[in-house]
């Protein structure tokens, strides 16, 4: 099976690992890659395309005659890259613009999860500043602040300032046609369960939990992602069967219903709340750091399940097997990161097999440079949460990136067990 694998970071990357690492003598996988990844160009043969140009994506699908299309980032899908491969008749991993916009638009997400029953945070939709101060006021500190658009993870506000507040709400705003989402703060532990969907079967990865601010301890402003772990000790029993009936499905069964039905891997954003299991929000793709963390852990063939996932056929795909124990991912970031982060500076000691690049690029004298905010992600396993995490931090401290920084207490909280639903 030829693969073409859209997106260049760090998540795809772990995807393209995964792919080769679960590469069998009954199921090869050929990969062809984005161009510009370094790491991932070692995986596959590199070829440069315009993720966001359809047009520039079906050339190259027609070209290298590939039997699958994976696209892991979300502004692609959005563009309508699914749309225009399935067209040819190609099969894709990922949904269509049209499905894809239970990311792309929050207020619509709101709309098919209480169409489907599932029980979200209280929230409103809005288009004026006057609106938005009002539903500041009506849903109290800490305020929860939303881009309704795509914002690569970072389009969230969580402060107990007022005047924070409103002032992202305005730059959301400032966009034209902009909207904002002012949702009512949900206490209790988040989780990231990915569920695998070929429109109308959902199949449950490992949950996972990332951390999104870019200071030990929650501090800092928001990032894409500092870092994350799987599966969650601390998850009750029977809380993934509940997440998948209870959320995931009904809302696959509501996106066929539609018209619209689900191809791909729907991200459930979930808070562990003392009324109960809340959506947080959906994304349309494979997260970024989770993916890094969860797909370390999976044994079963991973072209195989992407195939079945496109070509319908994921209820006739037997149990998913994984490895014994944990894995964690810490980020490296560079200097300034999440603001302006600086670019262009030496990596020294990224050969280790556990590192991933996010954010990496070749300089004209051919050494490893930074190339993005998320520089690299490496990766720890082992039998115990203690034993992932002594593994990652050992290669992180084998590495050298001038003004990089990294949170130190990835998973931490779980390993003293502070975390409880």
């Amino acid at each position: 099976m030829k693969i073409l694998l859209v997106g260049n970071g760090g998540r795809e990357h772990a995807i393209a690992r995964a792919l080769a690492r679960t590469s069998t003598t009954d199921h090869p996988v050929e990969l062809v890659v984005q161009a510009g990844n370094p790491g991932l160009e070692r995986l596959g043969e590199s070829r440069t395309l315009d993720p966001l140009d359809p047009d520039d994506v079906l050339r190259r699908v027609l070209g290298e005659q590939v039997d699958l299309v994976v696209v892991g980032p979300e502004a692609p899908l959005v563009a309508g890259i699914a749309d225009a491969v399935l067209e040819r008749g190609v099969p894709v991993f990922g949904p269509t613009r049209a499905a894809a916009r239970l990311e792309a638009s929050k207020s619509f997400a709101k709309q098919v999860r209480a169409a489907a029953g599932v029980a979200p945070a209280a929230s409103r939709t809005c288009r004026t500043i006057d609106e938005a101060g009002a539903a500041l006021d009506a849903m109290g500190s800490p305020y929860v602040v939303k881009d309704d658009a795509l914002a690569a993870g970072k389009g969230v506000v969580v402060t107990g300032s007022r005047d924070e507040a409103l002032a992202h709400a305005a730059a959301c705003l400032a966009r034209q046609g902009g909207a904002v989402v002012i949702e009512e703060y949900l206490d209790g532990p988040e989780v990231s369960l990915f569920c695998l969907s070929d429109g109308a079967t959902a199949l449950p990865l490992v949950p996972a939990q990332d951390f999104k601010r870019a200071g030990d301890g929650g501090t800092g402003p928001n990032t894409g992602g500092m870092g994350a772990y799987s599966p969650l000790p601390w998850l009750p029993s029977g809380a993934v069967d509940q997440i998948v009936h209870g959320i995931a499905q009904p809302v696959i069964d509501e996106m066929a219903r539609r018209g619209t039905p689900f191809v791909g891997l729907l991200y459930c954003g979930l808070a562990m709340t003392s009324k109960g299991i809340r959506v947080v929000e959906f994304n349309v793709r494979f997260g970024d750091p989770e993916t890094q963390a969860v797909l370390a852990l999976l044994k079963t063939p991973l072209g195989q399940l992407l195939a079945s996932v496109a070509e319908g056929t994921l209820a006739e795909q037997p149990p998913l097997e994984w490895k014994d124990g944990y894995a964690l991912t810490v980020v490296l970031a560079a200097q300034n990161y999440p603001d302006s982060p600086r670019t262009g500076d030496v990596i020294t000691g990224a050969e280790n097999p556990a590192v991933l690049h996010a954010g990496t690029a070749r300089n004209a004298n051919g050494e490893l440079v930074s190339a993005g905010g998320r520089v690299l992600n490496v990766i720890g396993t082992g039998p115990t949460l203690t034993d992932a995490r002594d593994a990652a931090y050992a290669v992180l401290g084998t590495i050298s990136l001038d003004g990089s920084h990294y949170r130190s207490d990835i998973a931490l909280p779980a390993v003293e067990g502070r975390i409880s639903v």
